[in-house]
């Protein structure tokens, strides 16, 4: 047996999941997860994203209950583990936040999830048994955690190297798992197969960018209610005049790259540089007179 195997034997299988241990987790996870979202250092950054996504989440459930000896026992101390944990993430938040206690207020989602975790750990604890309904269960945080790995991974790529950790986060529990509960060859293509499924299906039908933008054009030009715009590229987006007499547009871009804005106005014509960029995680426009 690969020291790999017995790695993830042990992690998957090889504790004894005890009470205290539960509670323990569930304690030492609120504390970490409430850090990262009070010390401003780790703002907007994949470890900020532990305290309001899922994918940190997926693995301490999976933890839990595939080393309960029971469904039922992996049912009910999963469900603790995330009855404890949640409020405590708000819990220890609270001296340091704005709202104060009404941070409690956005704990109403979470504790519907935390009621969900009690079926569906018991069904998860048949990851165990590494059969194809293994597969079938596991394949719901498969198409979760391509989701948001894809979604890091495109902040990735507009800001190097933001969310990159949480990218490979994703990504690497997807390996993880196919490799940790099949032995089967098959079973782990079908389950990669769903990823790859899903990340195609976001990259057809997600747009890079979804900016929509209303500004006012450069160097006070005024338009008449005849004067027409349209962009040279048309895959970057839309334009549309929104007040001729204010020389008012908008400016829809799907993707980051620049390209030329004509705005006809009779005998009349404008031309502008238009640019849709990625800095710091964040999507800017920039529209440039040509001279």
């Amino acid at each position: 047996m690969s020291k790999v195997r017995k790695i993830t034997d042990k992690l998957f299988g090889g504790i004894e999941m005890s009470w205290w241990k539960v509670i323990v987790f569930a304690v030492v996870s609120a504390v970490v997860t409430a850090v990262f979202l009070i010390v401003p250092a780790f703002m907007n950054t994949s470890f900020y994203e532990m305290g309001v996504s899922y994918e940190a989440w997926v693995l301490f459930a999976i933890i839990i209950m595939t080393n309960c000896k029971k469904p039922l026992e992996s049912a009910l101390k999963t469900f603790v583990f995330f009855l404890i944990s949640q409020p405590l993430i708000y819990l220890i938040q609270v001296p340091f936040a704005e709202l104060g206690w009404q941070l409690f207020m956005y704990y109403r989602f979470w504790f519907i999830l935390t009621l969900l975790t009690f079926p569906a750990a018991f069904v998860g604890w048949y990851l165990k048994k590494r059969t194809w309904l293994s597969l079938l269960i596991l394949s719901p945080m498969i198409i979760l955690l391509s989701w948001f790995g894809f979604g890091y991974a495109k902040m990735t790529v507009e800001s190097f190297p933001s969310h990159l950790i949480g990218a490979l986060f994703c990504f690497g529990q997807i390996v993880l798992y196919l490799y940790a509960f099949f032995d089967d060859w098959k079973k782990r293509l079908v389950g990669a197969l769903v990823a790859v499924a899903v990340i195609a299906v976001l990259l057809i039908t997600i747009p890079q960018v979804n900016m929509d933008v209303g500004m006012p054009l450069p160097d006070d030009v005024k338009l008449s209610d005849s004067a027409v715009a349209e962009l040279e590229d048309s895959s970057f987006g839309e334009v549309q005049i929104t007040d001729a007499k204010e020389g008012y547009v908008n400016i829809k871009a799907k993707k980051y790259a620049s390209t030329v804005m004509t705005i006809t106005d009779g005998d009349k014509t404008y031309r502008y540089d238009v640019t849709a960029y990625s800095r710091d995680g964040h999507s800017y426009l920039d529209v440039t007179p040509q001279e």
